[in-house]
């Protein structure tokens, strides 16, 4: 877990424009549009709120990723105008899986641990390729900063699927689900309060940048 300094007062200011990031995050878009269709069908079949709601973060991070490509090479306000609608939907996720998992404790069914096992190893490996894939580009602007921030969260995620699975099958219980459910929820609010606070910061610093001295 990085340091609140290296996350929003790191001096490094990578931008994306590299060959190399652009195609790596073609691939991850491509890994996290697959394994939303897999994930949400499989959270579906298992009953699976944790699943579900990892599935719809594999559907945000692509649309997502998709407007970091499209921003690269922008001016820095772009970019950082970018992160900030980024930040906003990453909160939109947060409060929906918390909504939805509040509503779900109403009507308690035991998921299907042994699916969601399976599901939620197979999106583990998809993350961690993901990982892998990005964190040589983890430090940068707000636009490339919120892509690394996505991508670590599906991994730390899934691990915590893999655990709500056994937690299931021991307890025959829906609980375990539900509680990982809602810290996903929070993780992604606390993800997107880093991601807005590092834009605002690039706002006003193009903002200052742009006043003439007198």
């Amino acid at each position: 877990m990085e340091s609140c300094g290296s996350c929003c007062g790191s001096n490094v200011k990578f931008e994306g424009l590299s060959v190399d990031y652009k195609r790596r995050l073609w691939i991850v878009i491509a890994i996290n549009a697959g394994m939303f269709f897999i994930e949400m069908g499989g959270g579906t079949l298992a009953a699976s709120k944790a699943l579900q709601a990892d599935a719809l973060d594999f559907l945000g991070d692509a649309l997502t990723y998709g407007i970091t490509l499209a921003a690269i090479g922008s001016s820095v306000a772009v970019r950082a105008r970018a992160a900030l609608f980024k930040g906003v939907t990453l909160s939109l996720m947060g409060l929906w899986v918390f909504g939805s998992t509040a509503y779900h404790i109403l009507i308690l069914g035991v998921p299907k641990a042994e699916l969601m096992g399976a599901v939620g190893f197979l999106a583990l490996a998809a993350n961690v390729t993901s990982v892998l894939l990005l964190a040589k580009y983890k430090d940068g602007d707000a636009n490339v900063r919120s892509v690394w921030l996505c991508s670590r969260n599906d991994a730390l995620g899934n691990v915590a699927v893999m655990v709500a699975a056994l937690a299931v099958y021991w307890t025959v219980s829906a609980w375990p689900d539900l509680i990982v459910a809602a810290i996903m929820g929070g993780l992604f609010l606390w993800s997107s309060a880093q991601i807005l606070k590092q834009a605002l910061s690039e706002l006003r610093q193009t903002r200052t940048a742009a006043v003439p001295a007198e």
